[in-house]
Parts: structure tokens; C-alpha cells; sequence
């Protein structure tokens, strides 16, 4: 999974242009390797990122950052509307957003509901995609893009995810909403 994000991310963020652009959470996970844009930070509470802070007052002025990526930090927040609101307040106009995130309405989110752990990532919030959009557009975000990955169910053994491989080819045309994971691309709208 987290290949496959990287690729993601990567495909996503090689063609985002600016001065300064922030990874917020997962700071061991190089999500910005591929971005053009000159100055590139990771931020987070805990090292190794290179900017400790909380994520939900970034230390940056307003209109500042061009490109913002979100890494499953929505779901592991305790408040993700305060933090949609200060990446809003930050990040420039025409900037952009790359969120991902553990959709609630597949296989993930039923091992997550049915199956109650205290390990990440089935300890976190899993936000729906429709809401988020919500949340998002209610900012002053247009979604731009974004696709659903990972339909094979989340399996520990790699035999069974292998197994279940048919999933992953018959998932974007038979159950499109079902994915495991979610990308969303954004630009704030002024």
C-alpha cells in the first residue's frame, strides 16, 4: 500500500509548481521527493520531521505555501476541520492540496469496524470521501482530481492477498466507491 501511494504522490506532485511546499504527517515517508518545487519540509510533533509544530497552527504566514500534502493526517487528528482550516489559511491562492486517506466504505473500513484494534492505521478516523469533499468546497477548495486505490481486502498473509488479486483489476469498473484508499487533489478558490 504505502508503494503505491508513493507513485501516487509522485505521479501527482511532479507537475505542481511554487516556492514552498509542506508534507504534514508521515514525515519517514518522502511524499515530496518528486516535487518541483524548490523548498520542501515535513512537519509534524515528533522527529524525524524537519519542522516539529502542531499541525493545527502551522507556523507560517498567510497565503505562504503553494503545495500542501496530507498523508493520512486527517485521520489521525484530533480536529481535521481546524486543520483543513489552517492549511486553507496558509497556503496561497490557486495553491494546492494532496490529501489521501483510508476510505470508511470498503474493506478497509469494515476490518476497521469490525475488527476494533488499537494499532494505526485501524485506530484512526476514517473520514468518507463525500464529506471531505464537503469540507473542502465549504473552504473554498475545487477538487481537481483524485482516484481510489487498493481494492483487495487488507490482509496480513500475502497469500490471501494474492488470492484476492482479481479484486484489484475488477475493482475501478465493478465497484468504483470501494476502494481501500482515496487521493484527492485541491485548489483553493479566491
Amino acid at each position: 500500500l504505502l508503494a503505491r501511494e508513493q507513485a501516487w504522490f509522485d505521479r501527482t506532485v511532479t507537475d505542481i509548481f511554487g516556492f514552498r511546499a509542506i508534507q504534514i504527517g508521515l514525515p519517514q515517508c518522502p511524499l515530496l521527493a518528486q516535487s518541483r518545487v524548490a523548498a520542501r519540509w515535513t512537519l509534524d510533533t515528533e522527529p524525524p520531521a524537519q519542522i516539529r509544530a502542531d499541525p493545527h497552527w502551522l507556523p507560517f504566514q498567510e497565503n505562504s505555501l503553494d503545495l500542501v500534502v496530507l498523508p493520512h493526517t486527517l485521520e489521525f487528528t484530533s480536529d481535521p476541520h481546524q486543520l483543513l482550516r489552517e492549511v486553507y489559511r496558509a497556503i496561497r491562492s490557486e495553491g494546492q492540496v494532496v490529501i489521501s486517506g483510508f476510505n470508511p466504505f470498503s474493506l478497509f473500513g469494515a476490518k476497521r469496524y469490525f475488527g476494533r484494534s488499537l494499532t494505526p492505521p485501524w485506530n484512526g478516523s476514517f473520514i468518507a470521501l463525500y464529506r471531505l469533499k464537503d469540507w473542502l468546497s465549504l473552504l473554498g477548495f475545487e477538487v481537481t482530481g483524485g482516484a481510489l486505490d487498493c481494492y483487495v481486502p487488507p490482509f496480513a498473509n500475502e497469500t490471501w492477498r494474492a488470492r484476492f488479486g482479481f479484486f484489484e483489476a475488477a475493482g475501478d469498473r465493478w465497484w468504483p466507491i470501494a476502494g481501500g484508499v482515496y487521493y484527492l487533489r485541491a485548489t483553493k478558490r479566491v
